[in-house]
């Protein structure tokens, strides 16, 4: 049996567009949708009203809440095979527990919160730096289909989940993907224009070329009909990575997880990626 798409649902309008998301990637990838609404999101983000102008009794609101996002899911997909799970927990809490049996975890970027000057929810934010699956965070206003997928190659652990996940997520849409490795040249060049063998821009991206070509090996050949670009790109990986993620479908980041860990396990490329970028950002977890 497959594992669920799993959805963090609120009622908020961010919450809206990650089920919108969710629906789509469920019929795409052919899994079942779970809707999971948390009762206690205001310990993380102050509770506004969402129906009408007065906030309605729990009982109530939670009703209306699960019942739009059952509605909504008919509506786009109806043939979807759909639960949704009323938990009387911390949203973060039940969205990690949920990642034990998921195929993946999808939130909005921000809650219903009244906090209008954070880039991005606390709840995304802690589940996709603890999540045990793949974690979707829906950010970027742009509708428009460009049929590509970005993958940042950066520490090779994580660059085997994330390109992996990266080539499944082509394949299911029939789109391309670029493979993006970001490199560094802090030497300075002598006066006279001259420099050692191996210190040049030109050996720095022929290394992270090679670096392209071994990661893409074997993911690749799994996925044939899928069409792969390598992009080896001078700069900081985090900016890089943003300016690509204007002209993408969806930015595919690896994330470490160690054994044990506690608190955020995210690194700097994906915590920025996850307040800025312009598309979705899926954080694919890799164990250390």
């Amino acid at each position: 049996m497959a594992l669920p798409l799993v959805v963090g649902f609120d009622g908020s309008d961010s919450a809206l567009r990650a089920l919108d998301w969710a629906v789509d990637e469920a019929v795409r990838r052919r899994l079942p949708l779970r809707i999971v609404y948390a009762s206690l999101w205001e310990r993380y983000e102050p509770a506004v009203p969402i129906f009408g102008s007065e906030r309605p009794d729990d009982d109530v609101m939670t009703e209306r809440i699960i019942a739009s996002a059952q509605e909504r899911v008919q509506k786009l997909a109806p043939d979807a095979e759909v639960q949704s799970v009323l938990t009387p927990e911390d949203p973060v809490a039940a969205l990690v527990r949920e990642s034990h049996e998921a195929a993946a975890v999808v939130t909005g970027s921000r809650g219903r919160g009244a906090v209008t000057g954070l880039l991005l929810g606390s709840v995304s934010l802690s589940v996709a730096g603890r999540a045990h699956c793949p974690v979707v965070v829906v950010r970027g206003e742009d509708s428009e289909v460009h049929g590509r997928i970005v993958v940042g190659v950066g520490d090779p652990d994580e660059a085997a989940s994330a390109v992996r996940f990266a080539l499944r997520e082509a394949e299911a849409r029939g789109c391309e993907v670029r493979a993006v490795r970001a490199w560094r040249c802090a030497e300075q060049y002598p006066a006279n224009g001259t420099a050692a063998a191996g210190d040049t821009a030109f050996a720095h991206e022929q290394r992270a070329l090679a670096f392209l070509a071994r990661a893409l090996d074997v993911p690749e050949s799994e996925h044939p009909e899928v069409t792969v670009h390598r992009e080896a790109v001078e700069g900081p990986a985090h900016k890089v990575l943003l300016a690509r993620s204007a002209g993408a479908d969806l930015l595919v980041l690896g994330a470490a997880r160690r054994a044990g860990g506690l608190g955020l396990q995210l690194g700097r490329v994906s915590h920025t990626a996850l307040h800025h970028a312009a598309c979705p950002v899926a954080v694919v977890p890799y164990t250390v």
